[in-house]
C-alpha cells in the first residue's frame, strides 16, 4: 500500500491518520508538523463548542455527520471522562442596552458578529436551561438556542491527546518538528494566510465592541474567548501568543458575567488561536486535480496517489473536525462518501 503524508498536526490531520489507520497499515501513514509541540494554536486552546446544524447549506451534510461522530467517539471511548464530551443547552444572553446589529450566514466571522447570529429561531429559556453560574441583571434577557441536543462542547485538548495516543498505538509514524521541503504554496497564497475573523451551558452574547462565547465544561472549568485581532499567521504554532489587552478585557467580562459568590476567578490557561477563512467563507474538503498542482506536477490515479486539502473551517475546526477526518480518510483510500462535499472543492 502507497504511504499517505498529512503535513499538519492539528485536529484535523491527528483524525485523519486516526480514520485512516482503521482501513490501513499505520507504518503507511506519517504525520508531519512543524512546531516542537503538538496542539500549540486552536486544536488545543479553542473552546470546543460542537454543533449539528449551525452552518452555510453547503455544509448541510458534513456538519451532521460530524456531530454524530463525536457522539459515537465520546460513547465509544468515554469522552466524557478523557476529553470532557458533553450535550450542552445553548442559549443567547442580552444586557440591558442597544444590542450590536448581527451578521448572519457565512460573514459573521469577518464583520466581527455572534455565531449564534446564524440561529433564526429562538425559544423561551426554562429554569433548569438557566445558567446557574451566570451573573444575571435587571433588565437583561436570555433566549433559547438549542436545548441540548443539537449543541455539545469538548476539551480540544484532550480530545487531541487521545487521537495521537491512539494513533500511536497503530503504528502512526509522527514526525514534529519537521517540514515537508517539496510542498508549496497554492498559486494565488490563498491557502498560506488566515483571516481573522449534569445539564452543561454554552453561552453566546454580544457587547459593543466584541462577541463574547462562553462555555461550561463537566469538568466545572469554563471557557471564555471571542476577542477577534488582525494578526499576521506566524511561521510556527507555537509562537501564537497570547497579548496583554484582549486578556484583560475578557477577564474584566468574566468578573461581570461569571458568578463566583465571593470567590476569586482563576485563570488555569490562556491562548491564542488562528482560524483559517477562505475567501468563500466555506472549507475545502477535497481532491486537487493534478493541473491545479501547476509546475507540471502529476500524481497517482484513484487511491494510490494524490494531493488532499481540507482547511479554511474558520471558528468550525472542532466541530467539524471528525466528520472532515472520516471523508478526507474515505476520499484517500477509494471508499464511499459519508457526506456530500460536492461544493466543498477547488475552483481556481
Amino acid at each position: 500500500m502507497a504511504s499517505t503524508v498529512i503535513v499538519g498536526g492539528g485536529i484535523i490531520g491527528i483524525a485523519t491518520a486516526y480514520y485512516l489507520s482503521e482501513h490501513q497499515p499505520g507504518s503507511s501513514i506519517h504525520l508531519v508538523d512543524s512546531s516542537a509541540t503538538l496542539f500549540a494554536s486552536a486544536s488545543g486552546f479553542a473552546g470546543g463548542f460542537l454543533a449539528r446544524d449551525w452552518f452555510h447549506e453547503d455544509l448541510a451534510s458534513l456538519g451532521p455527520l460530524s456531530f454524530d461522530e463525536h457522539e459515537k467517539l465520546a460513547k465509544q471511548f468515554d469522552g466524557r471522562e478523557k476529553w470532557l464530551y458533553a450535550k450542552s443547552v445553548t442559549v443567547n444572553y442580552e444586557l440591558p442596552r442597544r444590542r450590536p446589529k448581527g451578521s448572519t450566514g457565512q460573514d459573521w466571522l469577518r464583520e466581527g458578529g455572534s455565531r449564534a447570529d446564524v440561529i433564526e429561531e429562538r425559544g423561551e429559556v426554562k429554569d433548569r436551561n438557566s445558567p446557574p453560574w451566570l451573573r444575571r441583571i435587571k433588565g437583561d434577557a436570555l433566549s433559547l438556542l438549542d436545548n441540548g441536543e443539537g449543541t455539545a462542547v469538548l476539551d480540544p485538548l484532550k480530545l487531541c491527546q487521545f487521537l495521537l495516543e491512539r494513533c500511536r498505538a497503530a503504528g502512526v509514524r509522527i514526525h514534529n518538528p519537521a517540514v515537508v521541503l517539496n510542498v508549496g504554496a497554492d498559486c494565488h497564497d490563498e491557502l498560506s494566510y488566515v483571516h481573522i475573523g449534569d445539564t452543561y451551558h454554552s453561552v453566546y452574547t454580544s457587547m459593543d465592541d466584541f462577541s463574547p462565547e462562553i462555555y461550561a465544561r463537566p469538568n466545572g472549568h469554563i471557557w471564555l474567548g471571542g476577542v477577534n485581532a488582525s494578526l499576521r499567521l506566524p511561521p510556527l504554532a507555537t509562537s501564537a501568543k497570547p497579548m496583554d489587552a484582549p486578556l484583560e478585557k475578557l477577564k474584566n467580562l468574566a468578573k461581570q458575567i461569571i458568578r463566583t459568590d465571593g470567590d476569586e476567578l482563576e485563570v488555569l490557561r490562556t491562548g491564542l488561536c488562528f482560524r483559517p477563512v477562505s475567501e468563500r467563507g466555506t472549507p475545502y474538503v477535497t481532491r486537487i486535480e493534478d493541473v491545479d498542482l501547476r509546475q507540471g506536477y502529476r500524481t497517482r490515479k484513484g487511491s494510490d496517489g494524490g494531493v488532499y486539502v481540507a482547511t479554511g473551517h474558520g471558528p468550525w475546526g472542532i466541530s467539524l473536525s471528525l466528520g472532515t477526518a472520516k471523508v478526507m480518510a474515505e476520499m484517500m483510500q477509494g471508499r464511499e462518501l459519508s457526506a456530500d462535499i460536492s461544493k466543498l472543492g477547488y475552483w481556481p
